[in-house]
């Protein structure tokens, strides 16, 4: 059965270029503190084995490239708060939290860390190639803006079977100044494919700080002019990027076109562990490391009056040993052996017919 492609001249119903921002979330009598529990326990989650592997890398057990996702945890949390298991999630290098956060278990991420073959890709993806299929997280890709055209692909598989699901695409700032991303903006708009952009504005690609790469460093109002719903949002205030990102989803799932959020977020640490980081001014880092997402979200479940420090110290035993365990079980399991290192790079030999 052959799929239709999207109609060349359907006349589509005119989408209004909304820029909207989303202010701070602010407590009130019905929130509910149950959910922001488990917000906090997330973003702790993620918080606390980025700092184990920061220890694991400088103890030289962890190899390679690392980039460390810390301080930016309310915007992976939130987005997927919005999502469904049956939404597909394509993510950056900087997946860590990502990965968590879709349900991918502590033990498989590290163990993937340690390249070893009870990780998620099979001990051959490392820290940025996280990779599960059964969970629809799609990557982790090594590419700046490399895995928006695989998003525009999986969207575009959705809407030509008439699936009701919603791919999101997480990329940085740098990948906005990429031709990948104006042409599956373009395209995304053009076919109305339920795809949600999310631009992780950390301001700095790399070590190239937002306004030396972009001329107009409003990105959600550059998203508009591809006639897309965008709109800015506080991404250290989980709530915030929680609210915004189901409207966005919202919106999608009734037909009305691809939604951009732009995330303004910011990484505490440098660059990727390689990098000295002296490019940023550290009173910069300290006035960000001011808004921390997870204290900020601690201090507004204590103005309501929520039991904090007393659950949090639940959480964080129960995180350590979560945490302690992935760490033994990666130590434990093999490595891929030399004899299947060719396995999935080159195609098996045929076998021959007698």
């Amino acid at each position: 059965m052959s799929l239709a492609r999207p109609s060349r001249t359907r006349t589509p119903t005119p989408r209004k270029a909304v820029r909207k921002s989303t202010k701070t979330a602010k407590a009130g009598p019905g929130a509910d503190t149950g959910h922001r529990s488990d917000l906090l326990e997330a973003m702790l989650r993620i918080r606390r084995f980025e700092e184990r592997c920061v220890e694991l890398y400088s103890a030289t057990k962890i190899r390679g490239f690392v980039h460390l996702y810390i301080g930016e945890e309310a915007v992976a949390v939130g987005v997927n708060e919005a999502l469904t298991p049956e939404d597909a999630v394509v993510a950056t290098y900087r997946e860590h939290g990502h990965a968590l956060a879709r349900g991918i278990s502590a033990e498989a991420v590290m163990a993937e860390m340690y390249g070893r073959t009870t990780g998620c890709s099979g001990g051959r993806g490392g820290s940025m190639h996280l990779f599960d299929a059964s969970r629809r997280f799609y990557g982790g890709n090594a590419i700046v803006a490399g895995g928006l055209p695989l998003a525009a692909g999986l969207a575009l598989a959705d809407r030509m079977r008439e699936q009701n699901r919603v791919t999101c695409c997480f990329f940085g700032d740098g990948a906005f100044a990429e031709g990948e991303f104006h042409e599956t903006a373009n395209l995304a708009a053009l076919w109305n494919l339920p795809l949600l952009f999310v631009c992780e504005n950390n301001l700095y690609a790399m070590g190239t700080a937002l306004e030396r790469h972009q001329a107009q460093t409003d990105l959600a109002m550059r998203a508009t002019s591809y006639g897309m719903v965008a709109w800015s949002v506080d991404g250290m205030d989980v709530e915030a990027v929680e609210q915004a990102a189901r409207r966005a989803v919202e919106g999608i799932r009734t037909g009305t076109g691809p939604h951009f959020l732009e995330l303004r977020t910011y990484r505490f640490r440098a660059h990727s562990m390689y990098d000295p980081d002296r490019y940023r001014d550290k009173a910069e880092i300290e006035r960000w490391k001011s808004r921390d997402p997870i204290t900020l979200l601690m201090d507004r479940m204590r103005a309501s009056g929520a039991p904090v420090d007393k659950d949090v110290a639940r959480v964080e035993q129960r995180i350590t040993a979560e945490i302690d365990h992935a760490v033994e079980a990666a130590e434990q399991a093999p490595e891929e052996p030399v004899e299947s290192l060719l396995r999935h790079v080159t195609s098996a030999p045929a076998e021959t017919v007698s």
